[in-house]
């Protein structure tokens, strides 16, 4: 099976910490050359040290707010113009504030619509030529398990992330021709800063302490325990590999059986 990634370089997104660092880490060590992209320079850099290099990569680290998507579009353009395109994208970033969907303001899914949507289309449309060109493409989406079972208590990302997997699918059948497949691949309880905050919310919210709050959320997973990151990212990291080639369209829970549809 073929998961070498030398000489294939690839864009990750939202990779100061967590699903996004783990990533990089994983693609970096089946030898692909990494692009750190996030906000946060020091983290970037701290993650860049990180990465392998026993394959002659080079890595490098681009520096953007995801909330501003026409920066992100400056930041990307002018890094595709100066160094060539990308054979990998790793489209990550931190998902919307919890709560209800109907109580929320409209200015809330806006924001959410640009952070998710039309920051990765941006990013999308400028890595597509390159791809093509090389009739090789990968396109990774990290999603939720939301987009096949709602989850109470996250009403604008329930929304939103419904709206990237439809968009990511309109792709899938638009960009096959070119040897480019979009994959979504959904995360579920993964053991990240992210998933502390939901924890603590709910525990305050219930009145519980977040011991109790953390038993009650594995206690819905059948394998009964959260997910590392590195198990998240190895299902990424072979979405981006030849051996992948004829995937493409589909949403991929990585949740321990947690989403109780097919």
């Amino acid at each position: 099976m073929d998961i070498n990634l030398a000489s294939k370089k690839a864009l990750v997104c939202g990779s100061s910490q967590g699903i996004g660092r783990a990533c990089a880490i994983e693609l970096a060590n089946l030898g692909a050359s990494i692009t750190l992209f996030s906000r946060n320079p020091e983290r970037l850099e701290a993650v860049k040290n990180e990465l392998s290099c026993s394959q002659g990569q080079k890595h490098q680290v681009l520096i953007a707010d995801f909330s501003q998507p026409e920066e992100v579009n400056k930041v990307i353009l002018a890094d595709v113009a100066a160094n060539g395109g990308f054979d990998i994208l790793i489209n990550n970033t931190g998902g919307p504030a919890p709560g209800p969907a109907s109580t929320t303001e409209v200015s809330a899914f806006i924001d959410a619509f640009n952070l998710h949507l039309v920051t990765n289309h941006h990013l999308v449309q400028a890595l597509i030529p390159a791809m093509k060109e090389k009739q090789y493409g990968r396109i990774i989406n990290v999603i939720s398990t939301s987009v096949k079972q709602p989850i109470p208590g996250l009403g604008v990302s329930n929304t939103i992330r419904g709206a990237v997997a439809s968009w990511s699918k309109t792709l899938a059948n638009e960009l096959g021709p070119f040897g480019i497949t979009v994959n979504n691949v959904l995360p579920g309880a993964t053991a990240t800063a992210r998933l502390d905050a939901i924890i603590a919310g709910k525990a305050q919210k219930q009145n519980i302490s977040v011991e109790q709050a953390t038993t009650n959320e594995k206690a819905q997973i059948p394998m009964r325990r959260f997910a590392a990151p590195e198990e998240f990212a190895a299902a990424a990291a072979f979405l981006a590999s030849p051996a992948a080639g004829y995937i493409t369209g589909i949403n991929l829970p990585v949740d321990g059986g947690r989403t109780s549809c097919l």
